[in-house]
């Protein structure tokens, strides 16, 4: 691996890259957009994932002394939202349990990370940090044995799932619902993520 000639370009440019997603996404989020626009939202994620794809490759998993805390966390972003190269994803979740080692990534960004992959891949997720979105607002996408799962969340720092679940929905400004139960599973949560992360 050759040491990246800029690290300060590759940093503003990621965190350009998660500023645009993120504002496209919130927009999907609150609003009904035309199926085009929806679309245009999941190419700029697999546009990211490949720019990360190709750093990771060229320099290995970016490091804090390269692009400084705040790009560190939308390498994080990208690699969560990299829905559309599986084979990535993985790579980064097994990447990123070295950087927790190193002290460049925490156990709560793992947790997500695991979560997504195990959601794509069509598995129950073992923390509860991913939903779908519903008629109703977001959903949890099914959970692994579900009597457990805020005991597996303390387990990693993650606050009960009641909890993240209401600031959620008010963060997204939903209603409050009713007592979420996280084994409810949607069928087509593994197949159409909507890429709602807690």
């Amino acid at each position: 691996m050759t040491q990246p000639p800029a690290g300060p370009y590759i940093a503003r440019d990621l965190l350009h890259r998660v500023q645009v997603a993120r504002r496209d996404r919130q927009r999907l989020l609150r609003v009904h957009v035309p199926a085009a626009e929806a679309g245009q939202a999941r190419h700029q994620d697999y546009a990211n994932a490949n720019v990360l794809r190709r750093i990771v490759s060229q320099w290995g998993w970016p490091t804090r002394e390269l692009l400084g805390e705040d790009a560190l966390a939308a390498v994080w972003e990208i690699a969560l939202r990299a829905d559309a190269l599986a084979d990535f994803q993985r790579l980064a979740l097994r990447l990123l349990g070295g950087a927790i080692v190193r002290g460049e990534a925490t156990i709560q960004q793992w947790a997500h990370l695991h979560d997504r992959c195990s959601v794509n891949a069509g598995d129950p997720q073992r923390y509860g940090t991913q939903y779908v979105l519903g008629p109703d607002g977001p959903e949890p996408a099914p959970v692994e044995d579900p009597d457990q799962l805020d005991v597996r969340r303390a387990a990693v720092g993650l606050p009960p799932y009641a909890q993240t679940r209401a600031a959620l929905r008010r963060r997204l400004g939903w209603p409050q619902a009713a007592q979420a139960d996280p084994e409810h599973a949607l069928s087509d949560a593994a197949a159409e993520p909507a890429g709602v992360a807690a």
